[in-house]
């Protein structure tokens, strides 16, 4: 899938790394492929140097324990349309099930938790042939037991599956950016039909 996005010309710089103006750093959580780039933001930030793993199925995922520690790198659990488990992966070609996808509620009242601003999701989507290539590189290195098998094909489904996610949390009001290069400024995404997801 495509999506299409505007970089984002007023940036603060947050300990080395361009943000859009109005980050807290405190917001930030952390989210990508493997082999997209997160650790070497998170080390840059100087953030919270354990990996998370939330399933979004689950309700008031949002509420969890581990996402008081922020900024953070993010692991999600997704659900697909044929399958009855969140995937966490090993990404299929098949598209999000978005039914069963939580989300924050909107807030309604001025004393409610705003929660669908409270975390600013920043998803690293470098190019695909880019994370191929970089993987493959650790594999012969041994460094990442996880790439030994890794083929363009499993790369290509991992980052449609972020891109489809993003995508989803962007089409309900949540705060999310793209960076489409190895670290790359933000982007904003501005053509939020621009997904499979109904």
């Amino acid at each position: 899938m495509h999506l299409k996005t505007v970089e984002i010309e007023a940036l603060d710089d947050i300990r080395g790394i361009a943000f859009p103006q109005g980050v807290r750093f405190r917001q930030i959580l952390i989210s990508g492929p493997v082999g997209s780039g997160k650790t070497t933001m998170v080390e840059t930030l100087h953030a919270w140097p354990e990996e998370g793993y939330i399933d979004l199925t689950m309700n008031n995922w949002w509420r969890s324990r581990l996402l008081t520690f922020r900024p953070r790198e993010v692991h999600f659990g997704i659900p697909f349309v044929g399958h009855d488990t969140v995937i966490h992966g090993r990404w299929p070609s098949s598209p999000i099930d978005t039914k069963r996808l939580y989300l924050p509620p909107r807030k309604t009242r001025f004393f409610n938790i705003d929660w669908r601003a409270k975390f600013v999701f920043d998803f690293l989507l470098p190019p695909t042939e880019s994370i191929f290539e970089s993987r493959k590189t650790r594999a012969k290195l041994g460094s990442h037991p996880g790439d030994a098998d890794v083929t363009l094909e499993k790369v290509q489904s991992e980052v449609a599956a972020y891109k489809a996610l993003a995508s989803h949390f962007h089409r309900n009001g949540m705060k999310v950016y793209i960076r489409d290069q190895f670290q790359g400024n933000p982007r904003r995404i501005i053509d939020p039909a621009a997904t499979d997801i109904p």
